[in-house]
């Protein structure tokens, strides 16, 4: 079952409180299930990631002051929305947008959620970050925003700004920082933290973190923008 199948069973009663189940009984009377669908994977988790995303996501959109086109159209881009589900997420995305106020309590039940799977947080994070990248500019709310977010999840102010580096403007990313490492680093230390941050964005270590299939764009994105970083290293030292 696809995930937006899943908020269909999450609306009609799967076991998540908080601000994040209040927002799917505010759109629970919209969606049509289809019971005879056979559940897979972790649903909770999923439909909590997708949910807290599209939340925070729309607060995020509004944090420069206004929700653009772009910003909107980024977001149907995270998550690859299909036609027949434009109406039910809209629903979310628009309860959750009316204003900045209330990031806060989305984003600590995610964290709580999510406690001791760091990575999956670190997934949100870079879907916020797409989103808020849209309209070429990465505004000051915008990022001070991202920054409250990541200092819920549980992130020092180092691991954002690693985190950050992959979504500023290609000519003006340092590749240390893309990868997370010093310039100081040896080859092989190099290869070994290259080889791990591909690994853990494979598309299927994403999905067995909790993250739906829906949401692998941004790895693709992601694996991209290291592969360009230690290629740019590698040149430099001529590896």
């Amino acid at each position: 079952m696809s995930v937006w199948g899943k908020l269909a069973g999450a609306a009609a009663g799967l076991a998540i409180g908080g601000p994040i189940g209040a927002l799917l009984g505010g759109v629970a009377g919209h969606y049509v299930i289809d019971r005879d669908q056979e559940q897979e994977g972790p649903a909770e988790n999923q439909v909590a990631f997708t949910v807290g995303v599209i939340a925070l996501g729309a607060k995020m959109a509004k944090a420069d002051g206004v929700v653009t086109t772009d910003e909107v159209m980024a977001f149907k881009e995270v998550f690859k929305v299909p036609e027949g589900e434009m109406k039910n997420v809209a629903r979310v995305f628009n309860l959750a947008k009316q204003d900045v106020a209330g990031y806060e309590a989305y984003a600590e039940q995610l964290s709580t959620m999510f406690k001791g799977n760091r990575k999956l947080l670190e997934d949100v994070l870079e879907g916020l970050f797409h989103i808020a990248k849209s309209d070429e500019a990465l505004h000051d709310n915008e990022e001070k925003f991202l920054a409250q977010v990541a200092k819920r999840f549980g992130f020092t102010d180092t691991e954002f700004s690693y985190i950050k580096a992959r979504h500023v403007i290609a000519a003006k990313r340092n590749p240390y920082d893309v990868l997370g490492i010093q310039p100081s680093i040896t080859n092989e230390e190099l290869k070994s933290q290259y080889r791990r941050l591909v690994s853990d964005n494979h598309p299927d270590k994403l999905i067995a973190r909790g993250v739906p299939p829906e949401f692998i764009a941004i790895a693709t994105e992601k694996v991209a923008t290291i592969n360009e970083a230690y290629d740019q290293i590698a040149k430099e030292r001529g590896m």
